[in-house]
């Protein structure tokens, strides 16, 4: 896999290497895996240049010359996707299939993009004064600068890159300096698909610098970030002096719902789906798992008795089914939790086990109280907290109790049930008997603390264009 990374700053379609190197590391191992160049002021000058000039001439592109483009980068990133999955892998530690699944998932971003580029249709609006047309164009809205989180290297680099690409716009890419190899195959994928000079550039380095420059930029006119709510607030309001557009998909608290009238097999195997993806560590996993009174003791035996057959390792281990957490500080969050959660009067029910390094042993905690710090903060980990409830009410409370609001499940055979939740539970996606929510074509993102606009779907490529309204008289 040596031969296949690529280490350099990516600037006006060219390499460019740096003295200054920061080193990426193997969660799995410990092992560093590369030294990376890390820009400086004029490296990330530089890259917002570049896409200051191509956004001249690639804002004028047609709809079919996008579309063809990001066709092309879809094909070879399907094509090499071992490649993708064997770095993603190596970088943030998930299970080998698992990275397989992410660089697909990771291609349909860029297929629905392309798809969705031939599709920003706008309209004629009857006019309220005679003898005139109104027309509404949607323009690209300019260079865009993106933020992207190690927990889906390629997945969400696709996610923000494509639609941005699709509507006329240029980009500037700051992957997470842990997961940056990923980002960088990705722009060796943009080359070979004959990606015009500056259209995408791809910078690593000190957070807090190339944040600032990209918030103060004029030239910037959109910046889309995953990650924290911590950090999307500091982005939010230091974009403020130059107005610019912005989308944030920040932390999550996902409540997880069962009630005793669902079906406990399928609730069990939605759980374990939602909670256990890359090691707990994604922002829709379930967070706090809610089950009603009346099934609860029989849902912890039969969840905890699934948990038991979960093999923890190596992600290239083909036996593994959860690697370890992305650094020693992830871990030690998840370890507090635990610890808290502990004292203040939750049974460890299951695991918990510091197995060394980065590895954690999957942890299920029951009778969890309201005040644990796990129902305030997002856990990232392999930790399973169950509360209960006694009914439907008490239920939505605890789930609305939070200042995030992503992303909510829940299980039953009561349709009026179902009717009712969708409309009371306050996040901006719900799995109704499903523990999956991601996909393409679908409008991701959040409500209150957990963020601002939407990836994904029709709504996703709107966050990039501008509506320009024109009255013709004649």
């Amino acid at each position: 896999m040596q031969e296949n990374l690529f280490t350099d700053l990516f600037i006006n379609s060219k390499w460019v290497k740096t003295n200054k190197q920061y080193v990426v590391t193997n969660p799995a191992t410990g092992q560093q895996i590369a030294s990376v160049s890390h820009a400086g002021s004029d490296e990330i000058e530089a890259a917002i240049q570049s896409a200051t000039v191509a956004f001249k001439v690639w804002k004028n592109s047609s709809a079919k010359t996008r579309c063809e483009k990001l066709q092309k980068w879809c094909q070879l990133i399907i094509a090499h996707k071992e490649q993708l999955a064997a770095l993603i892998t190596m970088e943030c530690g998930k299970p080998l299939k698992e990275a397989a699944n992410e660089a697909l998932y990771a291609a349909s971003f860029v297929e629905w993009a392309a798809e969705q580029a031939r599709r920003i249709d706008g309209v004629i609006i009857d006019s309220h004064m005679p003898n005139t047309e109104i027309n509404v164009a949607y323009e690209p809205v300019g260079v865009v600068a993106a933020i992207t989180p190690w927990n889906f290297p390629v997945a969400m680099v696709t996610r923000k890159i494509a639609p941005a690409i699709a509507a006329g716009c240029s980009i500037v890419l700051k992957p997470s300096e842990l997961t940056p190899l990923s980002a960088l195959y990705l722009a060796h994928l943009a080359l070979l698909a004959e990606f015009p000079e500056g259209l995408i550039n791809i910078i690593g380095g000190d957070s807090a610098e190339i944040g600032a420059k990209f918030t103060h930029d004029e030239r910037i006119r959109k910046i889309t970030f995953t990650g924290s709510t911590r950090v999307g607030k500091i982005l939010l309001a230091d974009s403020a002096s130059t107005l610019k557009r912005v989308s944030l998909e920040l932390g999550g608290n996902a409540p997880f719902i069962i009630f005793e009238d669902a079906d406990m097999d399928e609730a069990l195997a939605g759980l374990m789906q939602c909670k256990f993806r890359n090691a707990g560590q994604t922002c829709v996993c379930a967070n706090r798992i809610l089950v009603q009174q009346s099934i609860y003791d029989e849902f912890a035996a039969r969840f905890k008795n699934m948990v038991a057959k979960l093999n923890v390792g190596n992600g290239f281990d083909e036996n593994t089914n959860i690697g370890p957490l992305i650094n020693l500080s992830g871990k030690q969050k998840a370890q507090a939790h635990i610890k808290d959660a502990v004292n203040k009067g939750a049974t460890l029910y299951f695991g918990g086990e510091d197995l060394g390094g980065n590895f954690l042993q999957p942890t299920i905690l029951t009778h969890v109280t309201d005040d644990a710090l796990l129902c305030r903060e997002e856990t990232f980990g392999p930790v399973a907290p169950i509360f209960s409830f006694i009914d439907e009410d008490e239920a939505v409370y605890k789930a609305n109790n939070t200042k995030f609001g992503l992303a909510a499940y829940f299980f039953t055979s009561d349709y009026k049930r179902i009717h009712r939740l969708k409309r009371s539970l306050e996040v901006g996606m719900i799995g109704v008997n499903s523990g999956v929510l991601s996909a393409e074509n679908v409008p991701f993102g959040g409500v209150k603390e957990s963020g601002l606009g939407r990836e994904g779907g029709k709504p996703g490529i709107y966050e990039f264009v501008e509506a320009k309204y024109t009255m013709n008289k004649f």
